[in-house]
């Protein structure tokens, strides 16, 4: 029985918590082993967080990055070895970190058999010693877990022991001798790289953007969906393809469109087995003599050669699709009157005869006006050949498996914006007026602002790509909702006044073409502003700092990604090859480990094979370090405010005990 008296320290609603806190830990040694465990966790180094966006589908890069830790572990090398080693032969160790498998069968031609032996004996003692410093940060239980299963004993007692100690010296080097002996190097080799590169980056944020432009935005998420620890922030091209699943028949007509006007169709076809063929046999047939220069795949960025006639084809199917969604977008807006995007249609102001379209008054020249499946009388009215192409690709968007897979990833780990380690990411704004305040945002006919209006927005996806036999009217709404935030004016992944696709394809005037942004790219350069905001979301502006993508950074016009005294870091300086010219650089990647924050500014990523052959990495100037004045504990962590909430509570427990007005049990 317990003690039913309540002591004056002890509230009758704590002791009924502590009560239950008692299951879990019965007995005084039970509950102070765990609060020695956890005080021993706070005290370990922080674990390092690494943030990236605007991917874009470009994989090769994406997984070099995530491979090299964006310089963590060559900072790790030159630490360890310093001058003890020459450069090359750093290089030539971090190179193997990164592609152990493809390293070793090119050391396997340039190295002579006899010296092989001695080769894995010097490279498996400096491995060891890498991995030794990578996991040192963290509990044997985590590292335990990373282990892969083959070796787990094996690396275990390599991680613990050293040779430099004179009782185990030959207790270590026998391991590493009959590892060699066994012929079991190289597998051990490519196991301890893998084991660093996993314990290199303890959790991953991408911020928004993994689809679209590149060719393996499949392969990314393939890559994602395998992570230890790993989060998103959904950008407006994420969302364009979570709206596509949904049935969101604009979505899917811009997804296409895009993925065709950048020769993309591995990711359609090969990546989520969408069928092309009854929208090319379309194309085809209707725009057999039409004019195409306007809809020329941009292949240069794809990295794949195409023949001119599959390049031919590729336009046709590009000039098909835009029309088909040039009519859907029509129809949306006229649906949703109180999104105000009615200047998002002109299909109906385009005069054929003259080969002109009037836009706000004024009549601009067309580039191509051979649309001869838009009807004068009623120009958003699909045609039943179209009718049955957006039928067929809704069915393909809706039954893959593989994008239900990576959708229900992307709803599982993603959401509009994450609160951590006093650092606020989302991908793109926070929608905000003239006067730097917080804009408020009709949905549904309620109004919303701030960290409310990503909250409802948040369970307005969440409702839209939940799959059900019959559609509700709410969750038609949301599916309708996720073309708005792909594009919409006060969407907080876009924030612009319109996204102009018919101005961009069709018109040579650049007024028309001009998309205005919202008031938080104009202000958010304030320290007040970015303030304002971090305490909007319940953060301190004394060190906190919002991260963001999806306008890329220009260094070439001498744009900078550190903005409002250091509060605001953009980090999309062009991922994606199709920005580059214009970014001048490939992006940036921000590592924040226990001793602060680094930002590197990324080199285009030429190709996997000549970071393999020639060790050729990704790395650039480091644009901003932000230091402690101590090294970052995980007591000075999210992750170790809930655990010392949770030694606290022990602490009670003990002396819920001790009073005896809890019983211990066994």
């Amino acid at each position: 029985m317990h003690n039913t008296q309540t002591d004056h320290a002890f509230t009758a609603d704590e002791l009924h918590y502590l009560q239950l806190l008692s299951k879990s830990f019965p007995t005084v040694a039970a509950a102070s082993t765990e609060i020695i465990n956890l005080e021993a966790i706070l005290n370990l180094p922080k674990g390092t967080e690494y943030f990236l966006t605007d991917i874009h589908g470009e994989d090769e890069a994406f997984r070099h990055v995530l491979k090299n830790a964006s310089g963590t572990i060559r900072r790790k090398v030159d630490e360890i070895y310093g001058t003890s080693l020459r450069e090359h032969e750093r290089q030539e160790l971090c190179t193997l970190i990164y592609y152990p498998h493809e390293k070793l069968k090119l050391l396997r031609k340039s190295v002579p058999p006899e010296e092989m032996r001695e080769w894995y004996q010097i490279t498996l003692n400096r491995l060891v010693k890498v991995c030794q410093n990578v996991s040192s940060k963290y509990t044997r239980s985590k590292v335990q877990k990373a282990l892969p299963r083959e070796f787990s004993y094996i690396i275990q007692e390599l991680l613990h022991e050293t040779e430099a100690d004179p009782n185990k010296a030959a207790y270590f080097g026998q391991i590493i001798s009959t590892i060699i002996a066994t012929q079991r190097a190289e597998a051990f080799i490519e196991a301890l790289c893998q084991l660093i590169q996993r314990l290199a980056i303890d959790s991953l944020h991408i911020v928004g953007d993994i689809y679209d432009r590149g060719p393996g935005a499949h392969i990314i998420m393939d890559t994602l969906c395998d992570y230890h620890n790993v989060d998103v922030q959904w950008g407006n091209h994420d969302l364009l393809w979570m709206g596509a699943y949904a049935g969101n028949n604009a979505s899917i007509a811009n997804v296409v469109r895009i993925c065709l006007r950048y020769a993309n169709l591995d990711t359609l076809e090969e990546g989520y087995g969408i069928n092309l063929l009854p929208l090319a046999t379309f194309a085809m047939e209707t725009y057999a003599d039409s004019p195409l220069e306007v809809f020329k795949p941009k292949v240069k960025f794809i990295g794949k050669y195409y023949t001119d006639k599959e390049k031919r084809i590729i336009a046709q199917m590009h000039k098909a699709i835009s029309v088909i969604m040039w009519k859907l977008e029509g129809a949306l807006i006229d649906a949703h009157p109180e999104w105000g995007m009615s200047d998002r249609k002109q299909l109906h102001l385009i005069d054929r005869e003259q080969g002109t379209v009037t836009i706000e008054g004024v009549s601009y020249k067309m580039k191509d006006s051979h649309f001869p499946t838009i009807d004068p009388q009623n120009p958003y009215a699909l045609t039943a050949e179209e009718g049955g192409i957006v039928t067929h690709l809704h069915g393909s968007f809706t039954g893959s498996e593989k994008l239900r897979r990576h959708v229900r990833f992307m709803l599982h780990k993603g959401s509009f914006y994450l609160v951590r380690n006093n650092n606020l990411l989302f991908h793109a704004s926070i929608p905000l007026t003239a006067a730097g305040e917080l804009k408020s945002v009709e949905v549904e006919g309620e109004t919303y602002s701030g960290k409310r209006l990503l909250d409802r927005l948040d369970a307005l996806v969440q409702l839209a790509c939940r799959h059900r036999s019959e559609i509700s009217e709410a969750q038609q709404y949301a599916i309708d909702f996720m073309w708005y935030l792909w594009c919409g004016p006060d969407s907080p992944s876009f924030d612009k006044s319109r996204m102009a696709t018919f101005e961009r394809y069709l018109l040579s005037d650049k007024e028309p073409q001009k998309e205005e942004k919202g008031w938080y790219y104009k202000l958010s350069d304030r320290e007040e502003v970015c303030d304002m905001i971090l305490k909007e979301f319940g953060l301190n502006p004394q060190g906190g700092h919002i991260i963001n993508g999806h306008v890329p950074v220009k260094t070439v016009k001498g744009e900078k990604p550190v903005k409002a005294g250091g509060k605001l870091l953009v980090i999309d300086g062009g991922f994606s090859k199709a920005y580059q010219p214009e970014t001048g650089i490939a992006g940036y990647t921000l590592v924040f480990h226990s001793r602060g924050l680094q930002l590197v500014q990324n080199n285009p990523f030429e190709s996997r094979q000549k970071a393999i052959e020639e060790g050729s990495d990704i790395l650039g100037e480091t644009v901003l370090q932000e230091w402690g004045a101590q090294r970052l504990r995980v007591r000075d962590t999210d992750k170790g405010h809930e655990l010392q909430r949770q030694v606290n509570e022990l602490f009670r427990l003990l002396k819920a005990y001790r009073s005896g007005l809890i019983h211990e049990r066994g």
